[in-house]
């Protein structure tokens, strides 16, 4: 279901004249691992031959240095990829290699993505940074609000149900805006007022401000 899902994501983002960006990773093993494998050869081969866009970016904050390099290659310099009549608008392939250095450990980290974007290192890894930011700070928010780092659920689809719920809930009380609070203080209130409640639950619905 999720391949499907995701192939099918890309088609309505291309017929809606926009551009998808997609992580590749375990939902995808078979074209992952043969991205890692093209990747790695050309990298030791210096990439002669091969149309690349390399873009290099390094930020400093908080004790934390973090190197990114990105690489683009459009996907006709690559032999057929698995399914890749499958996603409309395939274009181009990346990968980024993120370095990051905090205090006296430094980790490594290799991701590879397929896009419909054209082969711009620059522009491509810029968007990827600015998703990255996005999940970071909906993560951030979650886990103070929700505590969803600390969560046990485990049992079949229950983790992922509550991540979808979590989700809901934080939109619902983000759009609220007679108390101008918190996530936080909105989700107590939220908890003790069941007037408040249903203001929460009105700003969660289609054209809520009509309600």
């Amino acid at each position: 279901m999720l391949l499907r899902s995701q192939k099918s994501i890309a088609e309505k983002i291309i017929a809606g004249n926009a551009d998808y960006i997609l992580s590749l990773k375990d939902n995808h093993p078979t074209l992952h691992q043969q991205l890692k494998n093209w990747f790695e050869t050309a990298q030791s081969l210096g990439f002669k031959g091969v149309d690349v866009s390399i873009s290099q970016r390094v930020e400093k904050a908080h004790h934390r240095i973090e190197n990114r390099k990105v690489y683009t290659v459009p996907v006709s310099q690559l032999p057929a990829l698995h399914e890749q009549n499958q996603w409309v608008g395939l274009t181009t392939v990346v990968m980024v290699v993120r370095s990051i250095q905090h205090w006296n450990k430094t980790t490594h980290e290799v991701q590879f993505y397929i896009t419909s974007l054209k082969s711009d290192a620059n522009k491509i890894g810029s968007a990827i940074r600015q998703h990255w930011g996005i999940e970071n700070s909906v993560h951030w928010t979650l886990d103070v609000t929700f505590h969803e780092d600390e969560c046990r659920i485990r049992s079949l689809h229950s983790p992922q149900n509550f991540a979808l719920l979590r989700r809901i809930a934080l939109n619902a009380l983000d759009r609220e805006s007679s108390f101008q609070r918190s996530i936080r203080q909105k989700s107590r209130r939220a908890a003790m007022n069941d007037q408040y409640m249903i203001s929460v639950l009105a700003a969660a619905l289609p054209n809520s401000s009509l309600c």
